[in-house]
């Protein structure tokens, strides 16, 4: 392995990725999430490395594509 300082600063901004269920989420948002996509019980987050969430969407493919388009590398929290 090599030492932190040797390891090269790619300039990725990580985002995370998982899976979150309507029912967790605010209420205000699930009475929006129920005008937008009635039924969808189950959503993707993608969150910053604060833990700030930046998006919600319906699946995990749309998750990293709107993560890449944004210049961002995704990863999977489970």
């Amino acid at each position: 392995m090599e030492p932190k300082d040797n390891i090269e600063d790619t300039g990725e901004k990580i985002v995370y990725v998982r899976p979150v269920e309507a029912a967790d989420l605010p209420e205000d948002v699930q009475e929006e999430l129920n005008e937008q996509a009635p039924g969808l019980t189950r959503l993707f987050a993608v969150h910053n490395s604060d833990g700030e969430r930046l998006a919600l969407v319906r699946d995990k493919a749309t998750a990293f594509i709107l993560a890449r388009e944004n210049d961002l590398a995704p990863v999977t929290v489970h």
